[in-house]
């Protein structure tokens, strides 16, 4: 059983910068796709960034410039390097891996950007 769990979060000013981190225990094989995502209270799961199993990335425009996805294999981690944060940027953000033709997402991490 695969697992993903989310960390890095917290309480940051506006501008300040966050790593999020997502670990993954259990085995897992033949990644597909990787991903952060995040959501506001009432509002649905928007995708922030999302890498590809050859590489390529795709960033949400809203954040495009500020953030940095990526992975290291050797501790079976994404990271979701965050800069120059907003108050807008503040809600859960969920990690996502797609591999062997099955979905998992962590529990998320809560962001607060606020003065």
């Amino acid at each position: 059983q695969v697992q993903l769990v989310e960390s890095g979060g917290g309480f940051v000013q506006p501008g300040g910068s966050l790593r999020l981190s997502c670990a993954a225990s259990g085995s897992i094989s033949s990644v597909d796709y990787m991903g952060w995502y995040r959501q506001a209270p009432g509002n649905q799961r928007d995708l922030v960034a999302a890498m590809y199993w050859h590489g390529s990335t795709n960033y949400a425009d809203s954040m495009k410039g500020r953030i940095t996805i990526y992975r290291d294999n050797a501790d079976n981690t994404i990271y979701l390097q965050m800069n120059n944060l907003r108050p807008e940027d503040t809600p859960v953000y969920y990690c996502r891996v797609d591999a062997g033709g099955r979905t998992y997402w962590g529990k998320g991490t809560l962001v607060t950007v606020s003065s």
